[in-house]
């Protein structure tokens, strides 16, 4: 196999289930997406705050809009994104410690509205290139959230 693969090196599928411990929030579905970048969240009414803040609510569940997350974050870049459609807008980046399976990086993480996407999340490259690789034809290599996890982002009462 070509390169040269760590022991530490966890293999994920192309969706997982992950964690975003610095903000509170401990499960979401995300798509792992070699061909982006940066990691993506949906997240919305963003206001920018003085000192160079963004406050913003996140929805982890798929087709829902419960248990929202209020979060604020120092800004760390701001950045110009392309849409798979095309589309380019600027978006504001934060940095935000994700955990998939027993590895947890930091990501550099655009905002943007992604309601209208299969996933709350995408996971890109630069996550991905700490200590992951990606099996494209698998999926929960790195664990299943818990069957009421499950069942509450699928929009079931558990």
């Amino acid at each position: 196999m070509a390169g040269d693969l760590h022991s530490n090196t966890l293999a994920v599928g192309w969706r997982e289930w992950a964690s975003l411990p610095s903000i509170g929030i401990p499960w979401i579905k995300v798509k792992v997406d070699t061909g982006a970048r940066s990691s993506a969240l949906h997240a919305f009414d963003l206001e920018e705050l003085s000192g160079d803040r963004v406050r913003f609510t996140v929805h982890p569940w798929q087709d829902a809009d419960t248990d929202a997350t209020v979060v604020e974050r120092p800004i760390h870049d701001r950045r110009v994104v392309r849409s798979s459609s095309g589309h380019s807008e600027e978006r504001i980046v934060v940095l935000l410690e994700l955990s998939l399976g027993k590895q947890t990086v930091l990501a550099e993480t655009t905002l943007s509205n992604r309601d209208q996407m299969g996933f709350r999340m995408l996971v890109g490259r630069e996550a991905l290139r700490q200590g992951f690789v990606v099996d494209p034809g698998r999926s929960f290599l790195a664990g299943r959230a818990p069957r009421e996890v499950r069942r509450r982002n699928r929009g079931r009462a558990v």
